[in-house]
């Protein structure tokens, strides 16, 4: 079998990159599954130092474009989306398009989710490449466009869970997730998601338009290959010195969409100051490049500057991977009281690193952390105070959920992620094979 990858490899696009990274190494340490596979890796330039490892390993690296494509290598990922690290890559890939499909008022031309537009161009790019299926880590239109066998993830449906929210509603963003899922799902060999909660709401949404229960296939996220887990005092100092960190603080690195829930972070940090004589600094760090996020960004620091917080609150912006690691094992916590799931990679980095961890009593997250963490109501300012007042206070509370975090992680790491990655292609080789020639209906 000769497997064609669309990659997305820029550290900038947070849970993408990390999730692409663990595929890649997966497909590649799979051969000890018995993973009989070609692999070819369509990328762009910038992203050749993160494959050249792969190249040297005998992968065939494809860059550039076909030929009569309106938008450049990036117009493949236009439709990247779920958890804001995702929608970093969306992002870019528009700026890439402008005035062209992915330009930025597409509120005029919404596509129609049961008519699919082909892309030949692709898919006579593929079958020259001689790919007999592609695999995508990320949820793209290009998996159904381009008319070739494929597998997909599909990392959440919060535009049908819960579409009050702008980042999945607004400018026909909703119509536009709907086009892709729709269609991904009634095309795809196989589907992937993160838990068994993702499994129920992709068949719950979407069975209805062919998808099958034994297409659904569960591959838990693993933590993010690039962070060590040994963080040495020399680099836990040089962090401090770098950002200028407190003594003691809580930790949240994400971006500032608005199911991110930020603004309840900083009135729990009032809470905590004024109920519980709490002053608990938090370091954040993640973009907020666009309006959406420059808006949430922007109406924190206002509340925090009303409240009388604004003095604990230590914004980063971009991290470097050097330092990521740093930053996890320094905090009392990472506090994570995001409105999204069903999984998060956080979660598990925190757990690697020996972070105890907050996080939101929602469905699909309880399940993830089970007793390795605090649950609070992502909703409710005080029951987010007081998880941070517990752990902030307690030592051997945080004692406790880090072992609980390091016995969940021992149950199930690259290795299994690895075992689970070479099932799930021989499945879909073996589809394939019950269907020679196999093509796409759209």
């Amino acid at each position: 079998m000769r497997l064609g990858i669309v990659s997305a490899l820029d550290r900038a696009y947070g849970g993408v990159y990390q999730y692409s990274l663990a595929t890649l190494h997966a497909i590649y340490d799979a051969r000890s599954q018995g993973l009989n596979a070609e692999v070819v890796v369509f990328a762009q330039p910038p992203e050749l130092p993160t494959l050249a490892p792969f190249a040297s390993l005998g992968w065939t690296l494809k860059t550039g474009r076909p030929p009569s494509t309106d938008g450049g290598y990036l117009g493949v990922l236009r439709h990247l989306v779920g958890e804001g690290p995702h929608r970093e890559a969306w992002r870019a890939s528009r700026r890439w398009l402008q005035g062209g499909r992915g330009s930025k008022d597409r509120s005029r031309n919404l596509p129609d989710p049961d008519r699919v537009t082909l892309r030949p161009e692709w898919t006579n790019w593929f079958k020259r490449s001689g790919v007999d299926l592609m695999l995508y880590p990320v949820p793209t239109t290009l998996s159904f466009e381009a008319q070739v066998p494929f597998v997909m993830a599909i990392h959440d449906l919060q535009h049908r869970l819960q579409p009050e929210f702008p980042e999945v509603s607004v400018n026909g963003e909703w119509q536009y997730r709907e086009y892709l899922y729709r269609n991904a799902v009634r095309h795809a060999l196989l589907v992937l998601v993160d838990s068994e909660a993702g499994r129920e709401d992709v068949l719950n949404f979407y069975e209805a338009y062919g998808l099958r229960d034994e297409q659904v296939k569960i591959l838990p996220y693993v933590p993010a290959s690039y962070l060590p887990i040994d963080v040495t005092e020399q680099e836990r100092e040089q962090a401090r010195r770098v950002y200028r960190l407190p003594p003691r603080y809580v930790f949240y690195p994400a971006h500032f969409w608005p199911h991110k829930n930020h603004l309840r972070l900083i009135q729990a940090l009032w809470l905590l100051k004024t109920a519980h004589q709490l002053r608990v600094p938090i370091v954040l760090c993640g973009t907020h490049a666009d309006k959406i996020r420059g808006d949430t960004f922007n109406t924190m620091m206002s509340i925090a500057q009303g409240l009388d917080v604004a003095d604990q609150v230590c914004y980063l912006g971009y991290v470097e991977d050097r330092h990521m690691a740093a930053l996890y094992a320094e905090a009392v916590a990472l506090v994570m009281p995001t409105m999204s799931g069903p999984t998060n990679i956080p979660v598990l980095e925190a757990w690697a690193l020996g972070c105890p961890v907050l996080t939101s009593d929602l469905r699909g997250i309880r399940e993830q952390v089970g007793d390795a963490g605090v649950v609070v109501d992502p909703r409710s300012t005080e029951s987010v105070a007081d998880g941070i007042a517990r752990l902030w206070m307690d030592e051997t509370l945080r004692s406790e959920v880090i072992a609980r975090g390091h016995r969940r992680l021992a149950a199930y790491g690259p290795r299994e992620f690895c075992s689970k990655i070479a099932e799930i292609l021989k499945e879909a080789e073996a589809r394939l094979s019950d269907a020679p020639g196999r093509r796409m209906l759209v």
